[in-house]
């Protein structure tokens, strides 16, 4: 599906489920990433993340697409368009949008998540932190003692 058949399809969703039509622009964007789709407000565009058209189908993006519409209405018209609004809430109701998209099957694993341990050697004091620090450019707070590594802790 190209841009152009997206536009259509944005097109018709917002004439047959909201009865008003959609006039502004629908398109594919690869760098979203945790997101199935998105409305901007200051354009008044709607982007969808295509990952979701490949990795589960036509039927996910179309409700994605009800969703972003609801957005979009809701917003021109001067009503609550955010997720937390009534109004919001009651439009993606009616017209069937997901309040959340699926998660997709192929995303990457999260990060490797590093806990570093440090202490220092007269008074003692802990300090945890995730990033490796220089202990020969920092000391402790307290005293301004040497600080040493107590262990590192990795967490997936």
């Amino acid at each position: 599906m190209e841009d152009k058949e997206l536009q259509q399809l944005v097109e018709k969703i917002s004439n047959d489920s909201f009865q008003k039509p959609f006039k502004h622009k629908a398109v594919f964007n690869a760098r979203l990433q945790t997101t199935g789709g998105r409305y901007l407000l200051g354009s008044h565009n709607i982007e969808i993340n295509r990952k979701y058209l490949e990795q589960i189908g036509i039927n996910e993006v179309i409700s994605i697409i009800k969703h972003e519409l609801c957005h979009y209405h809701l917003h021109l018209e001067g009503k609550g368009y955010q997720h937390k609004d009534a109004d919001f809430k009651l439009l993606l109701n009616q017209v069937g949008g997901a309040r959340y998209c699926s998660t997709l099957p192929n995303r990457p694993t999260r990060k490797i998540r590093k806990t570093i341990f440090y202490m220092c050697e007269q008074c003692g004091t802990q300090y945890r932190r995730k990033k490796v620090i220089n202990t020969s450019k920092y000391v402790c707070g307290k005293c301004r003692g040497k600080l040493i590594k107590v262990k590192e802790l990795t967490v997936d």
